[in-house]
């Protein structure tokens, strides 16, 4: 097929901005209520999203092949962060946003990440001042949705990166942990005390906490008052990675708390990506599990086989996976590139979009994939731990976290896996 010339492709990039712009009176099919998510939910779009304005500047910049990427981009709903503010300006930010949905009878996907000390102090850092103006805050967010539909994913890397993770100073005694243990607890409790919002408590992702760890975690910080947890937020491993480690983090729950009278409280006892007690573990290839070998995992699954079996599904916790950059899996340097931590998660070169965005998963525990991440906004200012302020994958320093970065926007979209099509 011949390639379209400039006229014609100016004239299909103008024709799917028009198509965005239109899809706050088109997006309105009515989704069941009496539930949250259903295969049928349908998840709001935001017409004036920052892909759909970047759309108009390469427009404008006759870089057609971006803009209509671009384009196809904005026509997919993506979630919104909430980061700061006053709770009367987040209560506010966040009622105007589930009054648009609602006018169109969309469900938004919504972020709450204000926790105190946000991301150990690193490129994420910030947060509220304390637990009780965290709460506060929250106690506003809640508010802001009141009664209309929203899910909600409740402090990415909250859980999975506690402050006794974040080196050996920062809580000597425990009590910042148990703080923010508790405030994690207090936001999934108040969030769904709203009758129409459905709540996932971050949990990392696949390749961070092992299967026990973060099921205990989770437990602690009230998974169970919510709807599940939320994987692969801002990262890049493959969506059925992420499904697999979330079965067995939801079976882990389940056998401490629902199996064997002699299991209860020890999710510790569970396999994971890291180890199982079902594998021969004799040094022979193959016979011990490796975190980066999906193969070898087949120990972990003959554990939960063994243990396990197969719990009711309405037993279990479901999750959402975030599939915005995970098209192309996970990025791996070459070997001996970097002689310190390359941070594979932070602002990985060549990655795609992954799977769009949907209620509609086919996987039983998965109860949506969500563009969580916002496609085209910047980790942080990588460095790979190379000691200076530039970033060797892009041979500049990177946009602050949170920055909308143009050519990371491009990339994503054109190393889409599947390819990037509209949104109708």
């Amino acid at each position: 097929m011949n390639p379209l010339g400039p006229r014609r492709r100016a004239a299909a990039v103008m024709a799917a901005l028009t198509a965005c712009a239109a899809l706050t009176a088109t997006q309105a099919q009515a989704t069941p209520a009496q539930d949250v998510i259903t295969p049928a939910t349908k998840f709001y779009v935001d017409p004036h999203s920052k892909a759909a304005k970047q759309a108009l500047v390469d427009f404008g910049n006759g870089d057609m092949e971006n803009a209509a990427n671009m384009a196809l981009l904005a026509s997919w709903p993506q979630a919104e962060w909430f980061t700061e503010g006053t709770p009367g300006e987040v209560r506010g930010k966040v009622n105007r946003l589930v009054r648009r949905a609602r006018a169109v009878d969309r469900t938004p996907v919504l972020v709450a990440y204000d926790v105190p000390g946000r991301d150990c102090s690193q490129y994420s850092s910030g947060g509220a001042a304390s637990s009780a103006a965290y709460r506060k805050w929250i106690d506003a967010f809640a508010a802001g949705i009141g009664d209309d539909k929203a899910v909600v994913v409740v402090e990415p890397d909250g859980l999975a990166n506690l402050p006794k993770d974040c080196g050996p100073t920062t809580d000597p005694t425990g009590e910042l942990t148990a703080a923010r243990v508790a405030d994690l607890a207090y936001a999934v409790k108040t969030l769904k005390a709203r009758p129409r919002t459905a709540v996932y408590l971050d949990a990392g992702n696949v390749q961070w906490r092992a299967v026990g760890d973060i099921a205990q975690r989770l437990q602690d910080a009230g998974v169970q008052y919510g709807d599940g947890f939320a994987l692969n937020v801002s990262n890049n491993h493959p969506t059925d990675h992420n499904a697999r480690y979330g079965t067995w983090i939801a079976k882990c729950i389940w056998f401490a708390t629902k199996g064997p009278g002699q299991a209860r409280g020890h999710t510790d006892w569970c396999a994971s990506q890291y180890y199982s007690s079902a594998a021969p573990n004799d040094g022979a290839p193959g016979n011990a599990v490796s975190p980066t070998d999906p193969i070898t995992w087949r120990w972990t699954d003959a554990w939960f086989d063994q243990n396990v079996g197969t719990p009711p599904t309405d037993e279990l916790h479901h999750f959402v996976i975030d599939t915005s950059r995970n098209g192309r899996g996970a990025w791996t340097p070459a070997p001996g590139k970097y002689s310190g931590d390359p941070e594979i998660w932070c602002n990985a070169p060549g990655r795609g979009l992954g799977p769009r965005p949907t209620a509609d998963t086919g996987v039983p525990l998965v109860d949506a994939y969500l563009w969580i991440k916002i496609p085209g906004e910047s980790d942080g200012s990588c460095t790979r731990n190379t000691g200076g302020t530039i970033d060797p994958e892009y041979g500049i320093v990177d946009p602050p976290a949170g920055t909308w970065w143009p050519d990371q926007a491009h990339a994503l979209a054109r190393n889409a896996v599947p390819r990037l099509t509209f949104n109708r």
